[in-house]
Parts: structure tokens; sequence; C-alpha cells
């Protein structure tokens, strides 16, 4: 209940947020305030403005969680042959693949970071994964319009990869027994679950649209449940 307030009141923010960015006021030339009203934000509902938020805070966590990842695990970026943690970083941002990626995007990119066999940048490849789902779960669409449309089930998706993800971080070995990648603390003394947490408002936000989506195209939302501990990353684009 406590989660599902604290989205209503984004919900809230974020229309009135827009709704008086919509229009600004100024003083003509006799002193008198006078209205102006942004032409973009006439062929906007207050769910497209509500989306473009909800899609700028995802991908802003999931980068946050990069740079969490790569300072944890530097080595990754460096044997990439990337110059410092910053042009890995500007690397995602720009969705730019790489050779040892051999094409591979959302799912398929994602599951290199957990592969024995893989000696490239995993946490780039993790997380260039990621991104390239919410990419396609809102369409590969940064602003969005009255007649644009989005499918609950992408964003639903997307949202369990996030978990899948998380768990794999905590849980998958190499050979030798040691994470793929180091993430959340676990020392009792030192405790850092600062990985979980981002993620879990990452997922937070894409069930928060997935549900909005539904809602809007009338149709209600199938929640399948899985165990995270047997499955693998789910198709968002299809």
């Amino acid at each position: 209940m406590r989660g599902s307030s604290s989205f209503l009141r984004l919900l809230l923010a974020a229309a009135l947020l827009f709704s008086a960015s919509a229009c600004s006021t100024r003083l003509d030339r006799e002193g008198r305030p006078e209205t102006r009203v942004e032409a973009r934000y006439l062929l906007k509902s207050e769910i497209d403005r509500v989306t473009d938020v909800n899609r700028d805070e995802v991908v802003a966590g999931l980068m946050r969680i990069a740079d969490k990842l790569y300072k944890r695990n530097p080595r990754e970026w460096r044997q990439a042959g990337l110059a410092s943690r910053e042009a890995a970083l500007e690397r995602l941002r720009q969705r730019q693949s790489w050779p040892a990626l051999a094409g591979k995007r959302e799912r398929l990119a994602a599951a290199q970071a957990f592969a024995e066999d893989y000696r490239d940048d995993r946490v780039g490849a993790l997380m260039f994964g990621l991104l390239t789902m919410v990419d396609a779960a809102f369409e590969h669409k940064d602003d969005f319009y009255i007649l644009d449309s989005l499918n609950e089930t992408k964003l639903f998706n997307a949202a369990r990869n996030m978990e899948i993800a998380i768990w794999k971080l905590g849980h998958d070995r190499n050979p030798a027994g040691e994470p793929y990648l180091l993430s959340n603390e676990l020392d009792v003394n030192n405790r850092n679950l600062s990985f979980e947490r981002e993620f879990g408002r990452v997922v937070g936000l894409l069930d928060f649209m997935a549900q909005i989506v539904a809602d809007r195209n009338g149709r209600t939302l199938s929640r399948v449940t899985q165990s995270v501990a047997t499955a693998i990353f789910l198709p968002v684009s299809f």
C-alpha cells in the first residue's frame, strides 16, 4: 500500500508539474501579465507527460546502477580497452554496441554478463542489455504524444528482467565460485544493499507504467509469475 500511494503521489505531482510547464506568464510591453501556451504541450495528454518522466527516471536509475557496478568492478571497463569509467558510461548513454557483443541487444546482451566464456566488459553487457530492453519497452521513444501507444506486456517483462538481473548479480558464480560481478555487500558488519534498492525503484516505476498503459488500453495486465532462480531474461521486443 505504501508503494502504491507513493506512485500515486508521483503521478499527481508529475501531472501538476507538466500542467504548469505547459504555459508561461510574462509581462507585455504595458506591464500586464500575458500567458503563453507552448504548442508542443497541446499535443500531450497528462499520461504522455507522466510517461516522459517515468522513462527518464528508469534510464537515470539504470545509469546510476551502471556507475555503481563500474566502481565495484573497475577491471570490466579496463579489460574492454576503455580510457575511463566515464567513457564506459558514455558508451552506455549512447547505446553503442561493441564487437564482443556480436550485435546482441536486450536479453541476449544482458545474458553475456553471466556467460562463462564471455571475456569482455560484463558490466557493459548487462547494462547495455537492460537499457536496450527499456528502449524497446518504450518503443524507442523518449518524448510521447497523444497518438503514441505502448504495450503493457513489454513494460511488465522489462520489470521482471530487472528482478532477474539483481538475482543473477547475487547468485551466479564463475567456475571458481566467485560472483561474475560484485554488487551488494552482504558482510554483516558492512551491509550495503544499495543495488537492490535502486533496482527495486526501477522495477516499481516500470510496473507502475505497465499498469497505467493497461488501464489506458482497457486491458487487464496478465501477471505471470515465475521463479527468478530458474528464469531467463524475458523477451521485450516482439
